[in-house]
């Protein structure tokens, strides 16, 4: 019987130990399958969307600026005098030429003062003319001897006092028909009505504001540049602007600059105008411009996404001979070069070259390269 155990026992043993030779053996093998494995590079495949083929073109360096419109003429329609408003003549939103009539006042204190002085003109001129009839006969009785000499200095004086009399009743007179004529108020400019302040029936003081005006021909926008940036702001300069409800940009030009700076912000404030032929644009939109401070042209660029750096290397992946390759680059300017946010490429790359023009995070090098077309797929960006 215990013959029969230890035979069972020894055969357990030689089984166990031929199993652990035959994994010895596999193991080898299986390791070696892996390597293979990892040896053989797999396919990267990339949309056409993901490429773009570098060549030469135009990269400026933008100032962004952000301001409100308003209207490069506007003006405020005040009273000239007081009184009681008999009529407005237009509202908000229409148009009026210069010279139009806008508000009318009521008239009836400023004609009698303009009858009272013409009365006074009257009167002065006939006093005038009786000082001027006693002159000439005094100075008629000097010459016989009649009156002396004190008699005809004083018709003199008379004269000269009823000419003065004369020249100050047609001078009230002016300012009378001119108050009188100040309450027809007319517009200063050609534009809209962009507020009316006022309503028949009120009662209203010298330099009341009653109407604005604008005209939208010409539009200004009023941006605050930091002090740091104004050396890069000039007369003249062009400007791209954005305005929101706006399918396109417009174009403007800097017209005038502050000489002073703001107080709190100390920033400065420069004026672009942009012309509105078609008045589109209103008082008080919100606008973006870009400003640029440079410009180049002829140069390679790439999309400030598809520069990558490490260790303070800067390199771009390319695509070369069907694989994906590292291009160290050397980088200049940063600007806008029509497509969005890229960068000048000084060394590195050739016009021609097919880049990733999108950050895909860390790739491998030397990666075969598949570009997928999917249906109504452009080619990669030329």
């Amino acid at each position: 019987m215990f013959k029969r155990r230890a035979f069972w026992i020894t055969l357990a043993v030689l089984l166990l130990a031929a199993g652990v030779a035959g994994a010895m053996l596999k193991k080898p093998n299986k390791a070696a399958d892996l390597q293979s494995a990892a040896q053989v590079p797999a396919v990267m495949e990339f949309l056409p969307t993901d490429l773009m083929q570098v060549k030469p073109g135009e990269l400026r360096q933008l100032m962004p600026l952000t301001g409100s419109l308003r209207a490069f003429n506007q003006a405020s329609v005040k009273a000239k005098v007081a009184g009681e408003v008999r009529e407005v003549l237009v509202r908000e939103g229409e148009a009026v030429k210069a010279g139009q009539v806008l508000v009318k006042m009521d008239t009836s204190d400023y004609q009698a003062r303009v009858e009272q002085a013409k009365g006074a003109l009257l009167a002065a001129r006939g006093q005038l003319e009786i000082a001027t009839k006693a002159r000439d006969n005094n100075k008629a009785l000097l010459d016989k001897g009649f009156i002396s000499k004190n008699a005809v200095d004083n018709a003199e004086s008379q004269y000269s006092i009823a000419h003065a009399n004369v020249e100050s009743a047609r001078a009230a007179l002016d300012v009378a028909q001119k108050a009188l004529a100040d309450t027809v108020i007319k517009a200063p400019i050609s534009g809209l009505v962009s507020m009316r302040m006022v309503q028949p029936g009120e009662k209203v003081a010298v330099d009341n504001r009653l109407l604005d005006v604008v005209d939208l021909g010409q539009m200004e926008l009023e941006a605050a540049v930091p002090a740091i940036d104004i050396g890069h702001v000039s007369l003249g300069q062009e400007v791209q602007v954005k305005v929101e409800g706006m399918p396109k940009a417009l174009t403007g030009k800097v017209v005038r600059i502050n000489p002073a700076t703001q107080a709190g912000s100390r920033s400065i404030m420069a004026y672009i105008q942009i012309e509105n032929p078609q008045g589109a644009l209103r008082v008080g939109m919100f606008a973006e411009a870009q400003l640029t401070t440079a410009k180049k042209s002829g140069v390679l660029t790439v999309p400030q996404a598809a520069v990558h750096t490490d260790a303070g290397r800067q390199f771009v992946y390319a695509i070369e001979g069907g694989k994906l390759a590292q291009k160290t680059v050397t980088t200049g300017l940063q600007g806008d070069d029509g497509t969005g946010n890229s960068v000048e490429i000084f060394q590195g790359l050739e016009s021609g070259a097919q880049v990733v023009k999108a950050n895909l995070g860390t790739l491998r090098a030397g990666t075969p390269v598949k570009i997928t077309q999917i249906a109504g797929a452009s080619a990669p960006a030329q």
